[in-house]
């Protein structure tokens, strides 16, 4: 496996296996891998073929973090990320340093207002904004067939299918499926912070959407009580826990419903402790 921190040099690279016809796919990240990353990795091989090309980048972004965020303290451990990637049978970690990636004068963004406000979007104005730019500069450097991107953070993942459908990236957006805990918490890096007791708890929020999508097999309709049955699930199983949003959207429009009947979407973010934790289901396709 080769490491690359050069843009300049990724982007060659990547453009000479393109124009050869070679099958090239990317797995975006910020690093910090646990098994949630290595589905994505293991996923981008098979895409690629034994003749293609896997891609990983490993860029903690600065711009999609607010003022009081956690830049500084987001988990980071490069050599464990390098040989658990190189594990995975990738061909090319991109790992650049941020000055490499934002000229000192860099003023162009890229946005996806109406699928960015919402949701994370309210407690985190900024991050969207910073998602969508660097995502766009990478598909611009990579320029792979395809390039995955999990399930879990659903809005990331329609911000990007919107972004690349609106500029008319050549490039398929992939949605990987969540992978889980056998408890049923969902991988995060974010994960980390959780105390022993918190995170004993922490499988509640899945436990909750269990719950909404089961009530939606047996005929409950209303977003309302759906969303207020979660969060008495909540305060009733993590009494310190704070739901930051519950809400029910169109899963390709993030538009509020009212009414679940037709496809449907629950998302959540909840605060426990120091780890805000996103989850989100389909209760109807």
């Amino acid at each position: 496996m080769d490491i690359i921190r050069n843009p300049k040099e990724f982007q060659e690279r990547c453009w000479n296996w393109r124009c050869a016809g070679l099958n090239t796919v990317l797995v975006p990240s910020m690093g910090f891998f646990h098994e949630g990353h290595l589905r994505l990795m293991d996923a981008a091989r098979q895409r690629a073929g034994s003749a293609g090309k896997a891609m990983v980048s490993l860029f903690v972004n600065p711009t999609q973090f607010g003022p009081s965020e956690d830049l500084a303290a987001y988990p980071r451990d490069f050599e464990r990320d390098r040989d658990l990637a190189e594990s995975r049978g990738v061909d090319v970690l991109f790992a650049p340093e941020p000055e490499a990636m934002y000229a000192p004068d860099a003023g162009t963004w890229v946005e996806v207002p109406s699928l960015s406000t919402g949701l994370c979007g309210v407690s985190r104005p900024i991050h969207f904004r910073g998602v969508a730019t660097v995502v766009s500069k990478l598909l611009l450097l990579a320029m792979p067939r395809a390039a995955i991107f999990g399930q879990k953070d659903w809005q990331q993942l329609a911000v990007i299918r919107r972004m690349v459908r609106d500029l008319n990236i050549p490039v398929e957006i992939v949605g990987h499926p969540i992978v889980r805990e056998a408890d049923g918490l969902a991988l995060s890096s974010r994960n980390v912070y959780l105390t022993p007791e918190e995170r004993r708890l922490a499988p509640e929020i899945h436990a909750g959407l269990e719950q909404a999508r089961e009530a939606v097999q047996a005929g409950e309709a209303s977003a309302e009580r759906i969303v207020a049955a979660f969060a008495t699930h909540l305060a009733k199983k993590i009494p310190a826990a704070r739901i930051d949003y519950a809400q029910i959207v169109h899963p390709d429009s993030l538009a509020p419903l009212e009414c679940v009947d037709g496809p449907a979407l629950m998302v959540v973010a909840v605060f426990l402790g120091k780890a805000r934790l996103i989850d989100n289901m389909l209760l109807r396709t």
